[in-house]
C-alpha cells in the first residue's frame, strides 16, 4: 500500500469500500457466510466438517468459487498486460453484473457464486512481480501492519505509513456499512448498484497514471 503513490491509494481504499459493500450483501444473503472472507468460510467448513459434514458443502462451495475467481483474474491480468487493472475490473464488473441478475431472477445458487468469482478476481488489481500487493478483500494483513507502524509511532521510528493501512481498513469497513444498510432497505437494487460502481471504477483505472 505505502510504496504506492496517492492516487493509487486512493484507488484501493475506493475498491476496497466495494469489497466491504458486496461482502456485508452476500454475508447477509447467505446465512452468515462470506463472500470475500475466506478464512471465516475456512473455519466455518473446518467447524461443519467436524459436527455436522452435510453442512460443509456451502463453505466449500464458496471457497472453490473465490479461488476460481482468483485464478481467471490471474490469467485475465497476465494476458492484459499494462491494462490489467481495467481488464480485471472488467472481470469484476461482469461478475457482479450477474450476481444481480441472479438476484433480479430469484436464482440465489447464481448470484453467490457470481459474487465470490467477482471478490476473488478483485484481489489481483494490484500486484507486484506477479504478487498481490494490496489485499482488497481482507483486512487481516492491513490491521497487522497498521499495528506494526502505530508501535513503531509509539517508540518514536521514523513513520512507516501506518494511516494508509487504517484508511484501507476504514474504506471497508465503511462499504460494509452502505452495503449492510441497502441489502436491507433495497434488496433488489444493491447488487445493481455495486456493479454500476464497479464500472465507473474502469473509467477511473484507465485514468490513472503509467506505473514507473
Amino acid at each position: 500500500m505505502i510504496q504506492y503513490d496517492r492516487s493509487r491509494r486512493r484507488f484501493a481504499i475506493a475498491l476496497a469500500a466495494m469489497a466491504g459493500f458486496v461482502d456485508a450483501v452476500g454475508f447477509l444473503s447467505a446465512d452468515g457466510y462470506f463472500v470475500s472472507f475466506m478464512s471465516g468460510n475456512s473455519t466455518r467448513l473446518g467447524v461443519s466438517l467436524g459436527t455436522d459434514p452435510i453442512r460443509a458443502a456451502m463453505p466449500a462451495m464458496l471457497i472453490a468459487g473465490f479461488l476460481a475467481g482468483v485464478t481467471a483474474g490471474a490469467l485475465i491480468s497476465r494476458a492484459a498486460g499494462s491494462l490489467r487493472k481495467p481488464a480485471v475490473l472488467a472481470l469484476v464488473a461482469l461478475s457482479l453484473f450477474v450476481a444481480a441478475s441472479g438476484r433480479a431472477l430469484g436464482l440465489p445458487a447464481v448470484m453467490l457464486g457470481a459474487m465470490v468469482l467477482a471478490m476473488g478476481a478483485l484481489n489481483n488489481t494490484f500486484q507486484r512481480r506477479g504478487e498481490v500487493s494490496v489485499g482488497l478483500t481482507y483486512m487481516t494483513g492491513a490491521l497487522v501492519k497498521l499495528g506494526q507502524g502505530l508501535a513503531n509511532a509509539i517508540g518514536g521510528q521514523p513513520n512507516t505509513g501506518w494511516q494508509s493501512w487504517a484508511m484501507l481498513w476504514g474504506g471497508l469497513l465503511s462499504g460494509a456499512v452502505l452495503g449492510a444498510f441497502l441489502q436491507d432497505r433495497l434488496p433488489l437494487g444493491c447488487l445493481w448498484i455495486a456493479a454500476g460502481y464497479c464500472a465507473a471504477m474502469i473509467a477511473v483505472a484507465f485514468r490513472l497514471p503509467a506505473e514507473s
